[in-house]
C-alpha cells in the first residue's frame, strides 16, 4: 500500500485550501443567493460589508476535513491504480481507463469524510451577516449572524436536523466528485505524460504546474452543475422556508424557475479559482511524495 500519497495528498490539499478559499467563497454565494449578479458585484459587496474576513468565513473546519479528504482521494486513487496493474499482470502499465476509474473511485470514496465539513462550509460562506454588526450604537438594528462559528454552525446543524442533516447534499456531491475527480486524474496524467520526454521518470516542474492547473478546470467544468445542485440542498431551510422536498425536485425547480443556463452560472469562478489552486495543490502533492519516498528508500537500505 502507497502510505506516501495519503500523507502528500494531505499536505497538497490544505495547501490548495489556503489558496482557493476566497473564490469559493464568491463561488458559492453566487450559486446560491439571488442578491449576487456576478463575479465582480459578489467581490465588491462582500468586501464593502464584510471586510476581507468576509471571504475567510468558516475557513478553520474546511482547512482540517478537505486535509483530510484529499489525503483519501490521493491514497485511494495511487492504491486503486496499484490494484489495477497486479490485475493487468506482474509490471504491466496503467491503461487510461485505470486512471479514469480510480480517480472516480477516489472521488466518491472522500464523500464520507468530506460532506459534514462542507455543508458547514457553506451555510458559514453564505452568511453575509458581518460580526461586527449588532453591537452598540449604530449597529445595533443589524442582523446577527445565525451562526457564531464552525464548531456553533456544526452543532446547530445537528440539533435542528439530527446528523443525517450533516450529509445533506451528499448525492449531488458523490455525483459532482465521482466524474471531477475521473477527468481531474486523467487530464493531469495524460499532460504529464505528454509533456515528459520518453526514458524519464518523473514530469518536469513546468509540467506539473500545467498539467495541474488545466486538470483542476477541466474538473470543474464536469462537476460545476452538480455543485449549484449541492450547494441549493446544504442551504435549504437554513436561512428560510425549505422550497425543496429532494435531490430530483430541487434540479427540476432550479429548471423550471432559473432555466438550464444556471448550472454554469458559477463556472467561471470555479475555473478561475481552480486553476492557480489546483497547481499548488499538485506541485506540493508532487514535491511531499518525492522526498516520502526516497526516505522509504534509504530507510530499507
Amino acid at each position: 500500500m502507497h502510505f506516501a500519497d495519503f500523507l502528500a495528498g494531505s499536505v497538497g490539499g490544505a495547501c490548495g485550501v489556503a489558496v482557493g478559499y476566497p473564490f469559493d467563497t464568491v463561488k458559492v454565494r453566487i450559486q446560491t443567493q439571488k442578491q449576487f449578479s456576478g463575479i465582480w458585484q459578489c467581490f465588491v459587496k462582500t468586501l464593502e460589508k464584510e471586510g476581507v474576513h468576509g471571504f475567510f468565513k468558516g475557513m478553520s473546519l474546511p482547512v482540517t476535513t478537505v486535509s483530510m479528504t484529499s489525503s483519501v482521494v490521493f491514497g485511494t486513487y495511487r492504491n486503486c491504480l496499484q490494484c489495477l496493474s497486479q490485475f493487468h499482470g506482474l509490471g504491466a502499465p496503467n491503461t487510461k481507463l485505470d486512471v479514469f476509474l480510480s480517480g472516480l473511485a477516489g472521488g466518491v470514496t472522500q464523500i464520507s469524510v468530506m460532506s459534514p465539513g462542507d455543508i458547514v462550509k457553506v451555510r458559514l460562506q453564505c452568511q453575509t451577516e458581518s460580526m461586527r454588526g449588532g453591537g452598540g450604537g449604530g449597529g445595533a438594528n443589524l442582523a446577527r449572524p445565525k451562526y457564531r462559528g464552525p464548531i456553533h454552525c456544526l452543532m446547530s446543524i445537528v440539533r435542528e436536523d439530527g446528523p443525517r442533516g450533516l450529509y445533506r447534499g451528499a448525492l449531488p456531491l458523490a455525483l459532482r466528485d465521482g466524474p471531477s475527480f475521473a477527468t481531474y486524474f486523467l487530464t493531469y496524467q495524460t499532460l504529464c505524460e505528454w509533456q515528459t520526454p520518453a526514458g524519464q521518470k518523473e514530469p518536469e516542474w513546468t509540467a506539473v504546474l500545467l498539467a495541474g492547473g488545466v486538470a483542476g478546470m477541466a474538473g470543474w467544468s464536469v462537476g460545476t452543475p452538480m455543485d449549484v445542485i449541492k450547494a441549493r440542498l446544504q442551504m435549504d431551510g437554513a436561512r428560510e422556508q425549505k422550497r425543496y422536498r429532494g435531490f430530483v425536485h430541487c434540479v427540476t425547480e432550479t429548471v423550471r424557475v432559473e432555466g438550464a443556463t444556471v448550472f454554469f452560472r458559477s463556472l467561471g469562478i470555479n475555473c478561475l479559482r481552480a486553476f492557480p489552486v489546483n497547481m499548488v495543490v499538485f506541485a506540493v502533492y508532487e514535491l511531499a511524495v518525492r522526498v516520502l519516498r526516497k526516505q522509504e528508500t534509504v530507510t530499507l537500505i
